[in-house]
């Protein structure tokens, strides 16, 4: 079972010595059930208490930022990521899109510029915020190629998934 409907952070969890023996056996565990790194790992023992010194495999993985998973380990940095999230104002997709840009959990709330459409959107706010619009000039100022703003802009900003943020810092 697959959590592809919802943001749920989950872990398929088999082993490799299942695995080597042709054998896929393993479980869906929704990470939000432990509040832990031990606590998930307890879980995974508990799955694959058949074996004597289980090997876990994470043979799949869903909304874990890839920074903090491989095949053979979830780091619990995870836990911590999740604990700054659930205290910060923005949503968890937020920071998966500044994970994507490679900008630290740290940082996202001080890089964060907004949610926009289009880069031309982002550039035309950007003006907008710094007062260089006025709402009173007519032809040729309100001709501007708003995309070729936004390809300037875009040296110091970087977008993901509709996220924008602050990258020369």
């Amino acid at each position: 079972m697959s959590n592809s409907n919802d943001n749920t952070p989950a872990i398929y969890v088999g082993t490799y010595a299942k695995y080597n023996n042709g054998s896929l056996f393993g479980k869906w565990l929704d990470l939000t059930e432990y509040s832990d790194c031990a606590e998930f790992y307890e879980a995974c023992a508990e799955l694959h208490k058949g074996e004597s010194d289980p090997e876990f495999m994470f043979q799949d993985w869903e909304n874990i930022p890839d920074q903090y998973i491989s095949e053979s380990g979830i780091s619990q940095e995870y836990w911590d990521y999740l604990e700054t999230i659930e205290g910060s104002y923005l949503d968890a997709e937020v920071f998966e899109a500044a994970a994507d840009l490679d900008i630290s959990v740290d940082m996202v709330e001080e890089l964060y510029q907004g949610e926009y459409n289009s880069d031309s959107d982002f550039a035309y706010d950007m003006a907008e915020q710094l007062g260089y619009l006025d709402k009173d000039v007519s032809w040729p100022y309100t001709c501007i190629d708003w995309d070729y703003a936004a390809r300037e802009l875009m040296y110091d900003y970087g977008e993901s998934s509709g996220h924008y943020f602050r990258t020369s810092y």
